[in-house]
C-alpha cells in the first residue's frame, strides 16, 4: 500500500497546476480534509467495496463505460480526482462545503462520473457509468455532496452521500453482484431515495493539502 501511495504521490506532483507549491499527502489519518484536485478512493459504507471503473462497456443500456463496486482495495481503477465544475470559482487546494456540487474524473480514463435514465443492468435503477473526458462534460457529471451529521465541510472520516443534479438519484451500491466480470464486483446504480446503501467515505488516497489564501 506504501508503494502505491508513494506512485500516486508523483503522479500527482508531476500534473498539479503550477501555481500550487505545497506537496500531496497520504491520508494515513481521520479527518483529513478532501479539496480539489485530491485523488482519493470512495468506499461503500455498508459492503466496503470501493467505487470502480475501467475501460469496459456496459452490455446493455447507454453502452458508456462501467462503474462497479471493487472489492479489493490496492486496484489503480479505484482512483477518483476530485474536480470542480466549469462555472465554480474554487480553486486546486480549496476546501468542499456540503450542498456543494461536483464532479469526480476516473484517474486512469479521464471520463467523468455519470448519470442519466437509462436502467442500470442488475436492479434496474438509474445506470451509473462513465463519460466524456478532459474538455467533454456535461451536467450528467454532476453531484451534489450531502455529509451526514454536523460537518460543514468534506473530511476523510465523514459520511457523504452524492446527489446526482439531472435525476435526482443518490450513488449507490448493494451486494448485488455481476455474474460475467471478474473479481466478484457489484452493482453501482443510482436510486431516487436516501437509503443505508447510498452512504460513502473517503478511504485511500493522496489530499492536496488546504490552499494558503492569498
Amino acid at each position: 500500500m506504501a508503494v502505491s501511495f508513494f506512485a500516486l504521490a508523483i503522479f500527482m506532483l508531476l500534473t498539479l497546476d503550477s501555481d500550487f507549491s505545497s506537496a500531496p499527502v497520504s491520508a494515513a489519518s481521520e479527518g483529513v480534509q478532501i479539496t480539489y484536485g485530491s485523488v482519493i478512493k470512495l468506499m461503500h459504507e455498508k459492503t466496503k467495496f470501493r467505487l470502480h471503473s475501467h475501460d469496459v462497456p456496459y452490455g446493455s443500456g447507454s453502452g458508456q463505460q462501467s462503474v462497479t463496486g471493487f472489492p479489493e482495495v490496492d486496484d489503480s481503477n479505484s482512483y477518483w480526482i476530485v474536480r470542480t465544475t466549469p462555472k465554480s470559482s474554487a480553486k486546486q487546494g480549496d476546501t468542499i462545503k456540503s450542498g456543494t456540487v461536483i464532479r469526480l474524473q476516473h484517474m486512469k480514463t479521464r471520463k467523468w462520473l455519470h448519470s442519466h435514465l437509462h436502467a442500470s443492468p442488475i436492479s434496474g435503477n438509474l445506470e451509473v457509468s462513465c463519460y466524456g473526458g478532459d474538455g467533454q462534460s456535461d451536467t450528467g457529471d454532476y453531484w451534489r455532496l450531502e455529509i451526514e451529521g454536523n460537518g460543514k465541510t468534506w473530511r476523510q472520516d465523514q459520511r457523504v452521500r452524492l446527489h446526482h443534479v439531472d435525476t435526482n438519484g443518490y450513488l449507490h451500491s448493494h451486494d448485488k453482484k455481476y455474474t460475467r466480470i471478474a473479481g466478484g464486483q457489484q452493482e453501482v446504480c443510482g436510486v431516487a431515495e436516501k437509503r443505508a446503501d447510498n452512504v460513502w467515505l473517503a478511504a485511500e488516497g493522496v489530499y492536496l493539502p488546504v490552499a494558503e489564501s492569498k
